[in-house]
């Protein structure tokens, strides 16, 4: 066992460049990996098969980790495959994400009684945050949680159920080395390679009888459980070929996004042609929200037993593709196919922006493999584009003209 010592970053930022300490882990260390965080009082959620997909769960081994298994996508397709190696992180974002762990899809807020006293109100099932490892994070997910962060939590870190998840979360990144059909991380600046904000990172390095991670920390909790592993310094050749492998990523991407410009063009496409055609496919059904790791809309519902006696007020998601998400006196805002679609796809490329300083889309390509018609975000984005182009409209600026009301 190697004992590690500081590695010159600060909490959570993965070490200033020049001062990364970066260590080898054999693949049978993810046990030690494993059990080192359930010692900690962690519970470990990460990939497994389960059916016919690689869903997220709580691994009570690191033996239940899909080694040995990809997954072949397309729109509207998902497929499992046996791959060539062995690798345990060998596969792209499946059916599910983070989001369930920390945004629950359905939440208590308060309940109420009628006793012989009157009615008692009181605040829901205050349960405290377990400690959650999430094992097996991509770069992109892990962009998708910080999303969530700055829109659930905002700048002040507000107290609330959200900020008491987060807080509790242990978040080990594995860089993505084999994109998917669908990925376009790259064209979000979200991966492969991941940015800041993780406990501990990985590299999975796979070949004939040589199974092993290139491993660091970027935080002093990181830090302190790296610490008890089985490492050794890694050496230079294996640095290079985990930065090789990632770098290749980037260039095996199966989707791309024109993102310059992207919000201004969205901005001033309330009447394109495009919306008709693609409204014309689309289901209404909100599966793309629901996949979506940043998606956050919740709908309030009371809830009263058979007996009257007893109300609860419960949280669940819900997507702006609900007829009703819109519902003022009198009706919905956005009635048609055509304008629930266009709020959807405008507001996470282009006026979430404006909200959180960022895009709403990291490149995950959930969406596209989700849809049950095989709807596919890059396309529609790239028909938009051409359309602009076709009408030789001149460029919006970074900011497009004034934004109202898209529905």
């Amino acid at each position: 066992m190697t004992v590690v010592t500081g590695n010159g970053g600060a909490a959570g930022n993965g070490g200033a460049a020049g001062q990364r300490r970066r260590f080898e882990l054999p693949a049978a260390g993810l046990e030690d990996l494993h059990r080192a965080l359930v010692s900690a009082g962690y519970q470990v959620i990460g990939p497994r098969v389960t059916g016919d997909a690689i869903t997220l769960g709580e691994l009570t081994s690191a033996s239940e980790l899909p080694f040995g298994w990809g997954v072949s996508l397309s729109p509207g397709g998902y497929r499992l495959r046996k791959r060539d190696d062995a690798a345990a992180f060998g596969h792209s974002a499946g059916p599910g994400s983070w989001k369930q762990f920390l945004h629950p899809p359905r939440e208590q807020l308060w309940s109420a009684t009628r006793g012989t006293d009157g009615l008692a109100v009181g605040p829901g099932a205050v349960q405290e945050p377990r400690k959650l490892a999430f094992l097996g994070v991509r770069p992109c997910d892990l962009r998708a949680i910080q999303v969530l962060d700055r829109v659930l939590r905002g700048a002040s870190g507000r107290d609330c159920a959200y900020s008491r998840r987060r807080a509790a979360v242990f978040i080990v990144v594995v860089n993505c080395t084999e994109p998917g059909e669908t990925c376009f991380c790259a064209s979000m600046a979200t991966g492969p390679e991941s940015g800041p904000g993780y406990d501990l990172l990985m590299t999975e390095l796979t070949a004939e009888s040589d199974h092993r991670f290139v491993i660091e920390a970027g935080s002093p909790g990181g830090q302190e459980i790296l610490t008890g592993l089985p490492v050794r310094p890694a050496d230079p050749g294996a640095t290079q070929r985990a930065d090789a492998a990632v770098t290749g990523a980037a260039d095996r991407m199966g989707r791309s996004m024109q993102t310059d410009g992207l919000p201004g063009m969205l901005a001033a496409s309330l009447h394109a042609q495009r919306w008709e055609d693609v409204a014309s496919r689309c289901l209404t059904c909100g599966n793309c929200t629901m996949a979506c790791p940043t998606c956050f809309c919740t709908t309030v519902e009371d809830v009263t037993d058979l007996s009257g006696e007893h109300a609860d007020r419960q949280q669940s998601w819900s997507s702006c593709f609900e007829l009703d998400f819109s519902y003022l006196h009198g009706g919905p805002v956005r009635s048609s196919g055509v304008s629930r679609y266009r709020q959807w796809l405008t507001h996470k490329l282009g006026t979430w922006h404006d909200q959180f300083g960022s895009s709403g889309c990291v490149g995950c390509g959930r969406c596209i493999v989700w849809c049950p018609v095989g709807i596919d975000l890059t396309e529609e984005v790239a028909a938009l584009w051409a359309e602009r182009d076709a009408a030789g409209e001149p460029a919006a600026g970074p900011e497009g003209p004034e934004r109202g009301e898209q529905g």
